[in-house]
């Protein structure tokens, strides 16, 4: 067959797919009134991971798994869309790694709300001006994000969804390296990259901003500073990348939380994550831990932080197999809430990421 067949050919396919398509925008409009009659919640993860797994089980070969993740990611988001607009509140302008995590997880088709901290995006939730929050939650090499832990005690908001992006960190700057006097970045990536610094710019001095697009921004307008960012925030600073690749460790990946009023529905493979506070008592924790072994739950995460009410008292996070309406996770944790002084479900949601 001939190029110019073929292409007629592709052509005909293409006139096909445009109008399937439409055919399924149009049930997506007529499934957000439905689920605006039913008070339902419009972002459903655990139809995303129904959708995405049937998709990929439908695939032969012909199309590489992330290539068709992308091209339903997009798909999705359109149906959002047309379901009900949605405002997602994320740590950062475009092209900070926030705004890049929830790229992919909601895609383009939905309208971004930049905050400048952590706190801000919680408050932009739960005031109702956004329909979800996007906030990292800890980092394979620097370990937990406290300030999201830490907002977590005391906000209703529940945790929706989780994703990992990996990390890539650039030097930005307009200047040579060795004409660098300041570099601004995020106190995280700060941490990400010591080695480096130590190593290539021991003497330039370390300035926080709450996110890496603030530092690009900051960094575009002062002589002899630079900003450790993502490609994506270079790209929309018009600052030039000198170095890539700069963090200590290789692979480096932050997970990332999507929050809302609500938690996901179950979905056969789901994780919990929850925060208690124990009695001050020898083998306390120890005690808290038996009911998880006792109904067979995979702990996957254990970190305590500071209440910050009494000296020593501390909360612990827990991140654990299962869906918090499993029968043995209501046991669990009903046995567990019967030891502890405290105990508050963050939220249960796919484990996709």
């Amino acid at each position: 067959m001939t190029i110019d067949k073929l292409r007629k050919k592709i052509n005909a396919i293409d006139a096909q797919v445009v109008d399937l398509l439409k055919q399924r925008a149009s049930a997506s409009k007529s499934i957000g009134q439905a689920k605006f009659l039913n008070n339902q919640e419009i972002y459903a993860p655990d139809r995303e991971v129904e959708v995405l797994s049937r998709i990929e089980a439908l695939n032969k070969g012909e199309i590489p798994v992330a290539a068709l993740r992308a091209i339903y990611r997009e798909i999705m988001s359109c149906s959002l869309s047309l379901e009900k607009p949605l405002a997602i509140a994320t740590l950062g302008q475009t092209g900070s790694y926030t705004s890049i995590a929830a790229q992919k997880i909601f895609g383009s088709q939905v309208k971004y709300e930049p905050c400048q901290h952590i706190r801000e995006v919680f408050q932009m939730v739960e005031r109702g001006k956004c329909d979800y929050g996007v906030v990292p939650i800890e980092n394979s090499t620097e370990g937990a994000v406290t300030a999201t832990f830490d907002l977590l005690v005391d906000s209703e908001l529940k945790i929706r969804r989780q994703a990992t992006q990996e990390i890539v960190h650039n030097l930005l700057s307009k200047t040579t390296i060795g004409k660098i006097r300041k570099i601004y970045s995020n106190p995280q990536v700060f941490d990400q990259c010591r080695n480096w610094l130590a190593n290539h710019l021991p003497h330039a001095g370390q300035i926080f901003v709450a996110s890496t697009t603030e530092a690009a921004q900051i960094a575009g307008k002062e002589k002899n500073s630079a900003a450790i960012a993502s490609r994506e925030a270079a790209e929309s600073s018009g600052l030039p990348i000198i170095r890539q690749g700069i963090q200590d460790i290789a692979h480096n990946t932050t997970r990332f939380l999507v929050i809302g009023a609500n938690d996901a529905a179950p979905t056969g493979k789901d994780r919990t994550s929850i925060l208690f506070s124990i009695k001050d008592k020898v083998g306390a924790l120890y005690a808290m831990l038996a009911p998880f072994y006792k109904n067979k739950i995979n702990l996957t995460k254990i970190e305590s932080r500071p209440s910050k009410k009494k000296a020593w008292d501390y909360y612990f996070f827990v991140d654990f197999e299962g869906h918090r309406l499993d029968p043995n996770v209501q046991r669990a944790l009903k046995e567990l809430e019967d030891m502890c002084k405290y105990l508050k479900i963050l939220g249960s949601y796919p484990a996709l990421t």
